[in-house]
């Protein structure tokens, strides 16, 4: 009886525990995953931007370039913030769950610079997975809008 009544301590007690991340948070704690990120990228500071990502993290950027793996991330990352002069800025227009433990945020990114004519105006999708360390980015990919096919 007291292995029975320790077993059900243990449930409820686990039970409990999850049931305390709600949507709500975990979509706060996402968009706070992103704020990062633009974050990082804005102070070049390649070692908060390491610790936003999964380690098979990937990136396809608005040139086409394919960037796989952490290293990749985080050196390309890196290098565009230097190169690319401009404020950085996500706003996250929706939280989509596709399980409890992935969800995909798009949003509007722009990089605006010395004059608004300088604007770069692209929309983003970043992959974020829950684990153990919390939300972390597993994918992003940028994209410019085209003009409509005719």
């Amino acid at each position: 009886m007291k292995h029975f009544l320790a077993s059900v301590i243990c449930f409820s007690a686990a039970t409990i525990l999850v049931a305390q991340t709600s949507p709500a948070s975990d979509e706060a704690a996402i968009r706070e995953v992103v704020r990062k990120y633009v974050d990082a990228r804005e102070s070049i500071d390649a070692k908060a931007i390491e610790a936003l990502f999964t380690p098979d993290a990937d990136q396809l950027v608005s040139s086409g370039e394919w960037r796989k793996g952490l290293k990749d991330v985080v050196k390309g990352t890196v290098a565009s913030s230097q190169s690319s002069r401009g404020k950085r800025t996500i706003t996250v227009e929706s939280v989509r769950f596709l399980s409890p433990d992935v969800a995909l945020a798009d949003g509007r990114y722009e990089i605006s610079g010395a004059s608004a004519t300088d604007a770069r105006k692209m929309w983003t999708a970043l992959v974020l997975t829950r684990s153990t360390l919390g939300w972390r980015i597993a994918a992003i990919r940028n994209m410019l809008p085209a003009a409509p096919a005719r």
